[in-house]
């Protein structure tokens, strides 16, 4: 039997570095309080935007990917609801920065890309929600309350990632 041999890259420590940011922040948010239930800041997508438009997105997709496995790992929602609405909302938020900053990056704002993130997040969480969770059309109630909240968090995770952006350069 021949050994394998792992070499291990600097992109592998950047994307671990961003990984544990991504993660420490995501543990946090969980034990903030919330005044409305499922609404969160999601101040780990601070550090997935600052990564896709500081690096690039493969870098930012497996910083996302890893964020959501280990933290669903953690909390023991792996394979659970809350696992599935994680990970489609951080696979749609990444789809639309792809597409949208793929267009042509300089039309968009590191605060417009934020919005298009966190409005896209919300909308993957609610497929997720209307097709497999509650499969009822009565939830998209509540759509407004979340689109207000993508809107707030949104630009507040955009300004800091502005803000980290430019203590960067």
């Amino acid at each position: 039997m021949t050994r394998s041999i792992i070499k291990i890259i600097s992109q592998d420590h950047k994307v671990a570095k961003l990984a544990a940011i991504a993660i420490a922040l995501s543990l946090i948010e969980f034990f903030l309080p919330s005044p409305i239930p499922g609404v969160k800041p999601g101040i780990a997508n601070i550090i997935i935007l600052f990564t896709i438009i500081k690096f690039n997105f493969s870098t930012a997709l497996w910083v996302s990917l890893i964020r959501v496995f280990i933290v669903s790992i953690i909390l023991g929602t792996f394979l659970g609801p809350t696992f599935f609405l994680s990970l489609s909302g951080s696979v749609f938020s990444l789809l639309f920065l792809f597409l949208f900053r793929g267009i042509n990056g300089q039309y968009f704002s590191v605060i417009s890309l934020s919005l298009i993130a966190a409005f896209a997040h919300i909308i993957g969480q609610f497929l997720i929600v209307r097709f497999w969770i509650i499969p009822h059309d009565g939830i998209f109630y509540l759509l407004p309350i979340f689109l207000i909240s993508a809107l707030i968090f949104g630009l507040v995770n955009g300004i800091i990632t502005t803000s980290l952006l430019n203590i960067k350069k």
